[in-house]
């Protein structure tokens, strides 16, 4: 049985399935390589954009620390290289991405939440970088992308002290967007992934480039990017097309060209 698998849902959004949950979703050697294998499926498709989510009550606990006891010193290594590899290439998809995190997500598992653009999360999750308390620290992206999210002083505070944050707290302090009961998360994020699969492809897609690099530089070299960013829709069909619907009082009908 996969531990990963991807489904289409009207047309242009992918839902992704984390489903080890006996294991509470932790990512062992197999379940990494359909992540990659789905990842890659996502990037080969048509699609507009992507949800998340773990099966049963947790998103993804982290590394299967059952597995992880049994490699060498050099399996070690070269799985953290995989997963940071994997995790690379769903934050540099092209869509939006969103996270649903429907109960447990710790250590890697909460660093791929982070790996996604947005993250909804139910009323009952607990997450955190709790690294430290196994004695090491966050290997997957989890010290950059955290302290870009909440800011380095909050990321400092909840990675040396391993802590466990409720959905409540985590939106307090930015690091989800959305909290909702357990029964309307999957709903919620899919609505959203839908809502952004009616927009503009090509635009959508300059736009998260221009978010994402644009934030990484100083304000001036930002506004420069941005404008290069835009200019990638300017010669776009859609862009056309939206002109055309708006003056004959309809909706766009988007094909990403």
């Amino acid at each position: 049985m996969n531990t990963v698998s991807l489904q289409t849902i009207d047309s242009y959004v992918a839902f992704m399935e984390l489903n080890r949950p006996e294991a509470k979703n932790a990512i062992s050697i197999q379940f990494l390589n359909e992540l990659q294998n789905c990842i890659a499926n996502v990037e080969s498709g048509k699609f507009r954009a992507l949800v998340i989510m773990g099966v049963g009550d947790s998103f993804c606990s982290g590394a299967d620390l059952k597995e992880r006891k049994t490699m060498s010193e050099t399996e070690v290594k070269t799985f953290l290289r995989n997963i940071n590899l994997c995790f690379s290439r769903l934050s540099n998809l092209p869509i939006p991405t969103i996270a649903a995190i429907n109960g447990f997500a710790f250590g890697g598992g909460l660093e791929l939440a982070i790996s996604c653009d947005i993250r909804y999360a139910n009323s009952t999750a607990i997450m955190g970088l709790t690294e430290t308390k196994l004695g090491i620290i966050p290997g997957a992206g989890g010290t950059q992308r955290l302290s870009r999210i909440v800011g380095e002083a909050t990321a400092m505070e909840w990675i040396f002290s391993g802590k466990k944050l409720t959905s409540v707290e985590a939106l307090e302090r930015g690091l989800v967007s959305k909290v909702v009961n357990p029964e309307e998360l999957k709903d919620s994020s899919l609505a959203l992934a839908r809502e952004i699969s009616e927009s503009a492809p090509i635009a959508v897609s300059a736009a998260k480039k221009a978010i994402r690099q644009g934030f990484q530089l100083p304000m001036e070299s930002a506004l420069v990017w941005e404008q290069l960013c835009y200019s990638e829709t300017l010669t776009s069909k859609d862009r056309l097309e939206a002109l055309q619907a708006f003056a004959e009082k309809r909706k766009p009908i988007f094909k990403g060209e």
